[in-house]
């Protein structure tokens, strides 16, 4: 395709930045981002504005360093282990400064609508905050993410206290001295219960099942670079083996009041928090079954119980949405997402989803590899299977994990799977540049 090929990429998070900043290596100078947001970073710029989608305040990576940084730009060695929303805002401000994709981004800008031409590609009509205009592409990369639309649950009964989401927490200020519930069993429902159980008048959490609580060092190191040293060991023995070190580690569930698993490790996503435990075992959190229903400020538990609370926060995942595509073209809200790659759908042409997917591992370092395969894709270097729907097919058939099904597990992928069959269909990647490129603004080190 000409380098002329105009390029639209939503969303200058993680992905987005990677998207162009790949497309425009491939010789695409034509490509546009537009991102609401005043500066790159996505989920990662930290707001206290009601409504906007960001990480809160203590919010760090579940994630190494060393297994959370882009090949074309490593993470500086200062950095700690698992690093704050304040060290990946800088670190994704100065990637998109060093290789110039800030100079193609149009912050303060919402796409409305992507609607294909009938002669191929596609129009956008694009607000800027004061006017709302329409522009043409030829092709369209979706890298909006997924954690900002709320999944809030339904209970029986009516709550007479405050109900959010955990989308609208921002940090445990506001729950001082409350009564405080929150729902779930993940790594954000752990986060939240810790955060607030340091200045609440109580935190409970509810949970419905057991959850394989992981914590984020073993052995002295990250976990994931432990599990990275057991990836020769096939994945039942890996996940059995994962399971006795975890027992040998912090014993069984139910010393800390919590529920034993229902399933097997891995067929959830492991929670990973070292401070969830702690808490239970120092009284300042304590375990509470599913609601059956609610009354007043009173909720009641399936197993009989009830307790008053002033706020409940749910922490029960978000929707796969695409506000801006017809429902009629792409609806990924609900069942399998059926992806090539977890990048090209099988019926809509010149259309990309970068990072669409849920890794037991970092997003950004994978999405990187699919924007490499989508630009040389577009500069006809590389082609799709002659039977894409039977290919799609295939990767719905055989997921990396046969998790529980429900809305959280549709789009899960294993880390080093994944990679594995991306790098596949690149060329050997030239090695990481040393030393690590000078990031922008500066942090204590």
């Amino acid at each position: 395709m000409s380098s002329q090929h105009r390029i639209a990429v939503i969303g200058a998070g993680p992905c987005g930045i990677t998207a162009a900043k790949n497309c425009v290596d491939a010789g695409f100078n034509q490509t546009t981002v537009f991102d609401r947001n005043q500066c790159v970073g996505g989920n990662w710029l930290y707001s206290e504005v009601p409504g906007h989608s960001s990480v809160f305040e203590t919010t760090h990576t579940i994630s190494s360093k060393l297994l959370s940084q882009y090949h074309d730009f490593p993470v500086p060695d200062h950095y700690p282990d698992y690093m704050s929303h304040r060290h990946l805002a800088q670190y994704f401000q100065s990637y998109a400064s060093h290789f110039g994709v800030d100079r193609l981004i149009r912050f303060g800008t919402t796409v409305e609508k992507a609607e294909p031409r009938p002669e191929g590609g596609w129009t956008l009509r694009i607000h800027d905050g004061e006017t709302t205009k329409s522009e043409a592409f030829d092709s369209l990369l979706v890298c909006n993410g997924h954690h900002w639309d709320p999944r809030m649950p339904s209970y029986q009964g009516t709550f007479a206290g405050k109900m959010i989401h955990s989308h609208d927490f921002k940090n445990a200020a506001p729950f001082r001295d409350q009564r405080v519930l929150v729902i779930g069993g993940g790594n954000s429902a752990c986060d939240v219960a810790v955060e607030t159980s340091r200045v609440s008048r109580r935190t409970d959490i509810s949970m419905r099942r057991g959850y394989w609580i992981t914590p984020k060092f073993m052995f002295g190191k990250p976990t994931d670079l432990v599990n990275e040293n057991l990836l020769w060991i096939p994945k039942p023995f890996r996940a059995f083996l994962s399971e006795k070190i975890l027992y040998f580690m912090r014993g069984s569930n139910t010393r800390y009041g919590l529920l034993e698993p229902d399933h097997r490790f891995g067929q959830t996503h492991p929670t990973l928090n070292s401070e969830l435990l702690y808490f239970l075992r120092h009284g300042r959190i304590r375990v509470q079954r599913d609601i059956q229903r609610l009354d007043g400020k009173t909720v009641h538990f399936t197993d009989g119980t009830s307790a008053e609370y002033d706020v409940i926060i749910a922490c029960t995942g978000f929707r796969i949405s695409h506000p801006f595509l017809d429902k009629d073209l792409i609806d990924y809200s609900e069942g399998p997402v059926p992806l090539y790659l977890k990048v090209f759908p099988e019926k809509v042409k010149n259309l990309f989803f970068i990072g669409l997917f849920q890794p037991l591992g970092s997003i950004w370092p994978l999405a990187e590899l699919q924007a490499k395969i989508v630009a040389r894709y577009l500069k006809e270097e590389w082609q799709l299977p002659r039977e894409l729907g039977k290919a799609i097919q295939h990767e719905l058939d055989h997921p990396d994990y046969h998790q529980l099904n429900t809305p959280r597990h549709t789009i899960t992928v294993d880390y080093h799977a994944f990679r594995k069959r991306l790098l596949a269909e690149l060329p050997p990647l030239k090695p990481q540049p040393e030393p690590p490129v000078t990031l922008v603004g500066a942090l204590e080190k």
